[in-house]
Parts: structure tokens; sequence; C-alpha cells
């Protein structure tokens, strides 16, 4: 009996474990949206169960700190880079092996504790009725310069990718230098939107004219028929930085070997293209067509600044934008 009583334990425990292997948690700051038709099409293909908890990626890294061990949380994936490198400097990541951190052709941190999966490039929407582009600066650094444009420029502070860009700002020019930045644009009196969604459709009605943010943003718009033009600034400004999603394993993972299924999956040809087509997002991996409306991605990148990612300070960021009044 005492046997019987054994092997029923473990008959049970194989059980469970085995249920347990065929499901996968996922943190994610990127938008339900997005993430739930990719979400859909790997279980499709895999008959593993995902379960997605949606939220930003501020709130995301806020409950993997509170539940510590007891998360049942198997990856991470994120909006920003910022937050990636945060969740790696808490030491949340595993790291991850070569057979994931050698798809990417760029942005791979040298931890090699979370993986990029796409790019987006900072850029400046503008409505083309009435803004010129040559009449436009080379850099950020001088947009408060264009005091014609007062109180008809957009912008999103309360947005992880603004605030990433706030960061590499500081990382590049430094704390002072941004401080500066912030003071002279908001003597610009810009109107500040919850979403660049928002900020686009004003720029569409006439509301402003001007507003730094996401390249897809406006591609969405154009593909839809709305005239709102791209504007890039010079090589290597601060402007034109390349913001990477990506997604790590966290220590408190139960499925290796989903978790590490998941990421292949979305760096595979299906996933990457997915991104590009549907989302207008740039791939990390090679052999992906691209939407004729983009750069070439070696153009992509060329525009970005050269930062560490994994060390954007992004806790001196959100304290200088609290400093401004703007959070």
């Amino acid at each position: 009996m005492k046997i019987y009583r054994i092997l029923t334990v473990l008959a049970l425990a194989l059980w469970s474990l085995a249920l347990a292997q065929q499901s996968l948690t996922i943190y994610t700051g990127r938008g339900q949206g997005l993430v739930e038709p990719l979400v859909k099409q790997f279980e499709a293909e895999t008959g593993i169960k995902v379960n997605v908890r949606y939220g930003r990626d501020a709130e995301i890294l806020a409950a993997l700190q509170e539940e510590g061990s007891r998360s049942p949380a198997d990856i991470f994936w994120a909006n920003t880079a910022g937050a990636l490198g945060v969740a790696s400097e808490r030491g949340l990541f595993i790291r991850l092996g070569d057979a994931i951190t050698q798809v990417p052709t760029a942005f791979v941190p040298a931890s090699r504790q979370w993986v990029p999966l796409t790019i987006r490039l900072r850029v400046l929407a503008y409505n083309p009725a009435r803004v010129k582009p040559e009449d436009l600066p080379k850099s950020i650094l001088d947009l408060p310069k264009l005091t014609q444009y007062k109180g008809r420029i957009g912008w999103t502070p309360t947005y992880s990718s603004f605030q990433d860009m706030i960061a590499a700002m500081i990382a590049v020019h430094g704390e002072a230098r941004t401080r500066q930045w912030l003071n002279e644009m908001k003597a610009l009196e810009p109107k500040a939107y919850a979403s660049n969604p928002a900020m686009m459709e004003a720029i569409r009605s006439g509301e402003i004219d001007l507003g730094s943010t996401n390249h897809y943003y406006i591609q969405r718009f154009v593909r839809a028929g709305q005239p709102i033009g791209t504007y890039y600034f010079a090589d290597g400004d601060v402007g034109g930085l390349a913001l990477v999603t990506g997604a790590g394993i966290l220590k408190t993972n139960k499925n290796p070997a989903a978790a590490n299924r998941f990421l292949l999956w979305l760096l595979s040809p299906k996933g990457q293209q997915f991104f590009t087509s549907e989302i207008i997002e740039y791939p990390v991996a090679r052999g992906i067509v691209l939407t004729s409306n983009l750069l070439p991605i070696n153009q992509a990148i060329a525009k970005s600044p050269k930062v560490d990612f994994e060390k954007l300070p992004l806790d001196a960021a959100l304290k200088l934008l609290r400093e401004a009044g703007l959070l």
C-alpha cells in the first residue's frame, strides 16, 4: 500500500510537470493588439498555452519586484531597452544561449541576458501642408529654436519611448544639457499627448504641426492615406535614437524549454515578418522584406547615436521629467 501511494504521488508529480511544461507565462509592456496575434499563432503551432499579463514597462517591473521569487512569470517582453536594462541590473534574467543571441544582427547586449526583437526609430512627424522639411534643424537639440511653432509642437512625456530618448540624451549630452533642452522646449508651450496615435491625429487635423515620435506611428497613418511627413535628423543625433524592444527569460521561469522556444519563434522569419509587415517595425534578423516606406536597415541604424542600452540612465531621465513637471 505504501509503495502504491509513492507511485501515485510520483505519477501526479510527473503529470503536473507535463502540464506545466505545456504552458508559459509572459509579462509584457507591449500592447495587446501586437502581442495577442503572435501568441495565438505560437499556441496554434506548438500546443503550448500562453498566459499574458499586460501593463506598462514600469508597472511590470514593479510587479516583478514585488513578487520576487514567487513570480509566475517566465518571460519579460519589454517595450523599451531601458526597462530591459533595469531588469538586467536587478538580476531578474538568466543568460541566454547562443541559439537565441546569434540571430539578431545588432543591439545584442553584452550581458546576453535579453535579446532584441525589433527596432523603432525616433523621428520628427510633421504636417507637409504647414512645414517645409528644409526649414527643420539637423539636431533635436535645436528644435526649441523653432519659435514660429510655439504652441504647435506635440510631445509624449509619459510614453516609455520618449523617456528612453531623454535617457539617451543624458547619456550623450549630460544631465545639465538635457535639463536645459526640456526647459527650452517648455518655453515653446508644447502640447502633451497621452499616446502617439493621438498626437499623429492632432498633426493630421491641423491642431499641431510637429511632434517627436516613433517612425511606425507615422507609417500607420500614411498606410491609411493620411499625409503626415517623416523627418530624419542628422546621423548620430539623439533625435534619431534606435529604440529596441526585446525580451528575456526570468530566473523565476519554470519552463525553460518553452521559454526558449517562444523567443526563437519571435526571431523566426514568420515572427520577424509579422513585426515588419503588420506593425511596421524594423526586424533584427536577416532576410526580412521591409515595407517600401522604410529606410534600409543599415541607414536606419546609422541614424542612431551609439549608446549602451543596458546602461541608459532611465531613473535620471524620469527624475528630470518630474522636476520639469511633465510626469
